[in-house]
């Protein structure tokens, strides 16, 4: 029975793998990042580490959207609303005034972990077939200008003072 309740309580942490590559490197090297903010939650920095997750994943889905957008990616659009659609979620799940403790880490750990690698290794990797099969790739290179960011920025803003994501402070 002890070692059920150890079990629950060690982290939930999905590391980075090769296989999670799409193939189009500065998107592959975000995607890792956005992996290692996900590892990187813990009760004791929780407020700090999901506003770093957040800009990070407006950056990140800024430059993989101007990459679709700028290529003439043929499900631009439909990647675009997968992307607001997980800011929906996102936003429900820390707009839910609940205080943070271990659980509530532990399922947005899980939450983050599900969806990142369903949508890397099913739309993200399409896109990265897609993209690699073209006859002059567009250089993946690209920074999100002050207007960018869409759904996420619109949504969370840029800047965020503390709390206002809705959740209660964890004592």
């Amino acid at each position: 029975m002890a070692e059920a309740a150890e079990l629950k309580k060690a982290p939930y942490v999905i590391e980075w793998r090769d296989g999670f590559k799409i193939g189009v490197g500065q998107v592959d090297q975000e995607h890792r990042h956005l992996f290692t903010l996900v590892r990187a939650l813990h009760l004791d920095s929780v407020d700090q580490t999901v506003e770093e997750w957040l800009d990070y994943v407006v950056t990140h889905f800024t430059n993989e959207q101007a990459l679709m957008e700028k290529s003439g990616y043929p499900a631009f659009e439909q990647h675009l609303k997968l992307h607001e659609e997980f800011g929906a979620q996102v936003a429900d799940f820390l707009g839910n005034g609940e205080a943070w403790n271990e659980d509530r880490v532990q399922e947005l750990r899980r939450f983050l972990n599900k969806w990142l690698i369903g949508h890397i290794m099913t739309h993200d990797l399409r896109f990265g077939k897609w993209y690699a099969n073209q006859p002059t790739p567009t250089p993946a290179v690209l920074q999100p200008t002050q207007e960018s960011g869409g759904f996420f920025v619109r949504l969370f803003g840029r800047k965020r003072s503390a709390g206002v994501h809705g959740t209660a402070p964890h004592r």
